[in-house]
């Protein structure tokens, strides 16, 4: 009569036999994934490169589809309860060796377990409050862009003195025509807008006419019909007077706040 197994770990498994790698190999990888939901783990496995993790995500995959199918489990509150490596069958073989003479060469092979199960309630409250905090990835709109640009054309013009330092900022930055006239905002495919030829950068606060030698390098986050109109929004040409003293007043800010 078999006697019935008492040291059983609960939750729904996925067994791989004589995978061919060694267990020591083989438990570096689970190591990186014991104890993590299923899609983290999935996540670690994709992008580790070791033979055994190509092994592991597969046997992973299959214990999560069990789960799903066999026990009416939902993938997304699955997690890896436990994961292990025992030694399996050694397969011997022999090299050749000087003087009729001969080596030992031993492959290795193991048995892998993963064994998935539904997270406590605890843990599932856990794991979606973290999610429901993680801020959600994606490029800034244009209109955003273009706002954050025009609130650092008029704070440079605050530090150069001009008379537009005296209007309200709101005012400013809400469209490009009432802050200078002869200045328009970056297109959605980067191309240049008829009419506005001169690029400027709102980092170094210059501007490139089409002789510069860096206006090919130079990517344009604001355009300018003329020279006048760039120097009206407190852009100025690359070596003039007017951007080594804006290069110093940057310089004696840095300096007071350090």
């Amino acid at each position: 009569m078999a006697g019935t197994k008492t040291n059983e770990r609960p939750g729904t498994r996925c067994v791989v036999r004589r995978a061919g790698f060694s267990a020591s190999k083989a438990r570096q990888v689970l190591d990186l994934v014991r104890g993590l939901t299923v899609e983290q783990a999935d996540e670690i496995l994709q992008f580790t490169e070791r033979e055994a993790a190509g092994v592991i995500r597969k046997a992973l995959t299959s214990a999560v589809a069990n789960a799903e199918h066999n026990d009416n489990q939902n993938r997304e509150e699955l997690a890896i309860v436990s994961c292990f490596a025992d030694e399996s069958e050694t397969m011997k073989r022999m090299k050749p060796g000087s003087r009729g003479r001969s080596g030992k060469i031993r492959k290795r092979t193991c048995t892998i377990t993963v064994i998935v199960a539904r997270m406590s309630d605890q843990q599932l409250e856990k794991q979606r409050a973290k999610d429901s905090g993680r801020p959600v990835a994606g490029r800034r709109g244009v209109r955003q862009t273009a706002a954050t640009r025009r609130d650092r054309v008029a704070k440079s013009r605050q530090i150069d003195g001009s008379s537009a330092a005296s209007e309200p900022q709101e005012l400013v930055a809400d469209t490009a025509v009432e802050m200078v006239a002869g200045m328009h905002d970056v297109l959605e495919d980067g191309s240049m807008p008829e009419g506005f030829p001169i690029k400027g950068n709102a980092d170094s606060m210059l501007y490139h006419t089409p002789e510069s030698r860096y206006y090919k390098q130079t990517k344009a986050e604001v355009w300018f019909a003329t020279t006048e109109s760039a120097q009206a929004a407190g852009y100025s040409a690359p070596g003039s007077a007017s951007s080594e003293t804006a290069a110093d007043v940057d310089q004696a800010g840095e300096g007071d706040n350090a």
